[in-house]
């Protein structure tokens, strides 16, 4: 039976292996520098403000979706920004991740938010076919445009 709760810091070596499989998926290992201690202080401490629900079929955790709440300056309302959605291999194609998303839908409503969105990968198609068929539109006339500690750093600077 499928079981979706709020993680906690207990569940922080889940997650961390949860990220380095879905690194691995997303070919992206090379950018994983987190580890437990790091999760236990950023996503449980008092200055958290991101979230992690877990599936967990008989008690084994499977999945888990990572998100946080951002703010639209054009609805006056929050939105949902869901990071990471990660369903094992193994339990794909069993609802597991149309059940994350439709607990992270009502957590939406609950907090009155304007809209949900996510990123994902062009060549995950699977993906991609996953969240049309949920009603999901790709916003193709956005770039996501990023900036790491290197360039925050430098950026940092120029404020003097």
């Amino acid at each position: 039976m499928l079981e979706i709760r709020v993680a906690n810091k207990n569940d922080a070596g889940t997650i961390l292996g949860f990220i380095k499989e879905l690194a691995d998926f997303e070919r992206l290992s090379h950018e994983v520098v987190t580890d437990e201690s790091t999760l236990v202080n950023n996503l449980f401490g008092p200055q958290s403000n991101a979230y992690v629900l877990v599936a967990e079929i008989q008690g084994q955790a499977v999945a888990f979706a990572h998100y946080f709440f951002n703010f639209s300056t054009f609805l006056g309302r929050q939105g949902l920004y869901l990071e990471d959605l990660y369903v094992q291999p193994e339990s794909r194609g069993h609802g597991i991740g149309l059940a994350l998303l439709s607990r992270l839908a009502v957590i939406a409503k609950e907090r009155n938010c304007g809209r949900m969105e996510w990123g994902v990968l062009d060549w995950n198609q699977k993906a991609i076919d996953f969240y049309l068929k949920m009603g999901a539109k790709p916003m193709g006339e956005w770039t996501t445009y990023r900036l790491t500690a290197p360039e925050i750093d430098a950026l940092a600077k120029r404020s003097h």
